[in-house]
């Protein structure tokens, strides 16, 4: 697992998630801090992050 730090796009804090480098996803998670719900897409190529987008989620 690789941890991996970004803001959350509704209140600007840093957090935190653990990433599995071993498939790419995209999934809803909930900010540990405001717990609005973040659409997360991570891509890895080899092992490595090679892309990251955390976005909101109308309601």
């Amino acid at each position: 697992m690789i941890e991996h730090f970004f803001q959350c796009p509704y209140c600007w804090e840093e957090i935190s998630m653990l990433l599995d480098p071993s498939v790419s996803t995209t999934y809803i998670e909930d900010c540990e801090i405001c717990c609005n719900p973040i659409q997360v897409t991570a891509q890895f190529d080899e092992g490595n992050l090679a892309g990251f987008e955390a976005t909101s989620i109308e309601q």
